[in-house]
């Protein structure tokens, strides 16, 4: 159980640099969708979706291979493994940089934004500095120096969501003035944000210095089987992020109106932004559960690590679906983060949520083929996935539209979750309490649909719609007491 609160204690911590972040860059988006044209942020959409997909490619797995290899019992310097990981990616993330820089205009081409070759320069720039500094964050969530890692983090945020306030907002006011007239460009659009970007990420490059100046022991042996560990986490991290992003990329593809599919993006991609308060709650709860499954399987005591799993996958299921429930109650007054002309794509938010809650089941699944060195099982699940996504986006988009994406998440994630459960019973079986997760599912779902049903069947005021709203959070927290047994100061401190 200590363990368990310390899970809950670096999860919590974890989730202010996250949550807190992620929200505050979140507040931009009304700024956006207020400043830009729907096609300039469709292209904002498909530029971060493009990002996402190379930060796997750039970090190949080593987050995860350093977490397994300084937790290694045949490697005792858990520094040379932290180096000699930091050695690789400092060299393929330069190589990375040069090769964009130098093919920035072909590129750009490519994208649909030839006029501004710049745009891709500084976020390939930003790109290879935020693969670089993954694994120094790596080595704060190993060394438990939580309250760094978050301080570093909010730092960056802080910064980046500054200057897009400066740029955006400020500098065209200021531009009449010498000192800032040269700064502002009213053909540059979209690309303060990339510069935004670009400038934070120098930044907490050098926040991270002490992070960088330890003994450097690089190790050629050690590198080929931390490859060797991580490839694997490669393929899965990148048909993962493929099946978060390729939605996005896709999209302009199967569309026949270029113009419409990047409206359609546009939308699209704001309405995501209201969903992605569920992969908020993921990441926060995946920074503090790899080190801690890791911690638990050296213990060697199989039983304990077994049900502190078995109580990690509960409470997750727990805490997702009472954030699903919180945000789809909510939702009249967290629509207005984005503008009334994007309110048409509010009907793909709760397909999302549920998508992305289903992503987190499958993480916290993937403890069996982590801990066993079997990640080739990862790989397998991420590309059953993968072709699901492909699938039912070829078959849904042109017909759906962006509701189609929306779907075809849904299926990937729910794929990969059933078959990494059915595979995972029988090579580590791990007796997860699946009546409870299926109870809290099914209540936060039902108490969802029923409210939403109670407000469309009876007229109503707009006071007893929220009141209904918030009994049925409340029915769920209580729901989630008495299951349990807890009173709520437990719950809460749970």
């Amino acid at each position: 159980m200590a363990g368990l609160k310390s899970l809950a204690k670096d999860t919590a911590v974890y989730g202010m640099s996250s949550i807190v972040g992620r929200f505050l860059n979140w507040c931009l988006v009304p700024m956006y969708t207020h400043v830009f044209p729907t096609e300039e942020y469709g292209l904002v959409t498909l530029v971060y979706s493009i990002v996402a997909l190379l930060l796997v490619c750039l970090t190949y797995g080593m987050e995860t291979g350093f977490f397994r290899f300084a937790n290694h019992e045949r490697w005792k310097d858990p520094m040379q493994v932290y180096t000699t990981a930091l050695t690789a990616l400092g060299c393929s993330s330069t190589l990375f940089c040069v090769i964009v820089l130098i093919f920035s205009g072909v590129f750009a081409g490519w994208m649909g934004c030839s006029a501004h070759p710049s745009y891709i320069g500084m976020m390939g720039i930003a790109v290879a500095l935020d693969a670089f500094t993954s694994l120094p964050f790596a080595y704060l969530r190993y060394k438990r120096r939580a309250m760094r890692f978050a301080t570093l983090k909010l730092i960056g945020i802080g910064l980046n969501i500054g200057l897009n306030i400066f740029f955006i907002l400020l500098l065209p006011r200021l531009a009449s003035f010498s000192l800032f007239g040269w700064m502002w460009s009213e053909d540059f659009g979209v690309g303060y944000i990339f510069l935004a970007n670009m400038i934070s990420s120098v930044v907490t490059l050098f926040l991270l210095v002490p992070e960088l100046m330890e003994k450097w022991r690089f190790n050629g042996k050690l590198l080929r089987e931390m490859l060797v560990y991580s490839f694997p986490l490669l393929v899965l991290g990148l048909a993962g992020i493929m099946n978060q992003s390729i939605d996005k990329i896709l999209y302009p593809l199967l569309v026949a109106d270029h113009d419409v599919a990047m409206e359609g993006l546009g939308i699209y991609g704001a309405n995501y932004k209201i969903a992605i308060i569920m992969v908020m709650f993921i990441q926060a709860f995946r920074f503090a559960y790899e080190p801690y499954i890791f911690a638990q399987h050296k213990a060697k005591d199989g039983r304990r690590s077994n049900e502190a799993y078995v109580q990690a996958m509960k409470w997750y299921v727990i805490f997702g679906m009472f954030i699903f429930l919180g945000v789809m109650e909510m939702i009249d007054v967290v629509k207005w983060f984005i503008a009334p002309s994007y309110f048409s794509g509010l009907r793909v938010v709760p397909v999302v949520m549920i998508a992305e809650f289903f992503f987190g089941v499958f993480f916290n699944l993937s403890v069996w083929y982590k801990i066993t060195d079997r990640t080739i099982y990862g790989t397998w699940f991420s590309l059953l996935g993968l072709v699901v996504t492909l699938g039912m986006n070829v078959a849904l988009v042109p017909v759906l539209g962006y509701m189609g994406c929306a779907l075809a998440a849904l299926c990937c994630y729910g794929v990969m979750m059933a078959a990494s459960w059915i595979v995972g019973r029988r090579k580590y079986p791990i007796d997860y309490d699946v009546r409870s997760a299926l109870f809290y599912f099914v209540a936060g779902i039902g108490l969802w649909a029923l409210a939403a049903m109670t407000e469309h069947a009876v007229e109503m005021p707009q006071v007893v719609k929220w009141i209904v709203r918030l009994l049925a959070v409340g029915g769920y927290v209580a729901t989630v007491v008495l299951k349990e047994k807890l009173p709520i100061t437990k719950v809460i401190r749970k």
